[in-house]
């Protein structure tokens, strides 16, 4: 049986989706719809108990988290964008990874939701007022990644790794979010040549129903 990912048109299956392209992977790509309830169903929530996307389904392998099924998906291909035979590698990329989760992550979201996922979903008008007291975070955090890039062309491992894709999966938005990153010349220099790789500029599979 071939593998699955079930997807909606969001950051976390976009990371997914175009490490999918990005090696080549032979997987059948199931858009759920979100507006319609499909990931409420009793049948998605057994795969995925979070009700969320993406999720993969390999045989008897059942993954969540966009950050596990890109290692596996790594490993399945023979990549070293996840460096399954170096440990002190692995150590690097979970770093990066750990810090999108719990600081990146939270300082881009909210200009990516106001901007993005409201007329991405039809949930209403942005909240443009609510966006100026996240400035200082966003600032703060940008900082750090913007200093660790200074001549690096990539977040880890001196190559491009998951750990790139799982950063800018939503800073790739930064001009669309109205994120005020223009004093971050490394960082928007990294996301300027990230989307000079052809999956990542354009991860959606044909026929792709949603906007994003």
């Amino acid at each position: 049986m071939m593998m699955e990912i079930h997807w909606i048109k969001a950051q976390a299956p976009r990371r997914v989706l175009a490490l999918v392209k990005h090696l080549g992977i032979d997987a059948e790509l199931l858009e759920k719809d979100l507006m319609a309830g499909e990931m409420k169903s009793a049948g998605y929530a057994a795969l995925n108990p979070n009700r969320k996307a993406p999720t993969l389904v390999d045989g008897d392998t059942v993954l969540w988290e966009s950050s596990a099924i890109m290692a596996y998906l790594c490993i399945k291909a023979g990549s070293d964008m996840w460096p399954a035979h170096h440990p002190a590698e692995q150590v690097e990329v979970l770093r990066w990874l750990s810090w999108s989760d719990c600081h990146w992550s939270d300082a881009v979201s909210p200009f990516y939701f106001e901007h993005i996922v409201k007329p991405t979903f039809g949930i209403g008008p942005p909240d443009i007022d609510s966006l100026p007291a996240q400035v200082p975070a966003l600032h703060r955090f940008a900082a750090v990644l913007d200093g660790h890039l200074q001549g690096r062309t990539y977040v880890a491992c001196d190559r491009l790794t998951i750990a790139d894709f799982q950063l800018a999966s939503m800073a790739t938005y930064w001009r669309e979010s109205e994120m005020p990153l223009e004093g971050f010349a490394n960082l928007l220099r990294w996301l300027d040549d990230l989307m000079r790789i052809p999956a990542w500029a354009d991860p959606w599979p044909a026929g792709a129903s949603q906007r994003g």
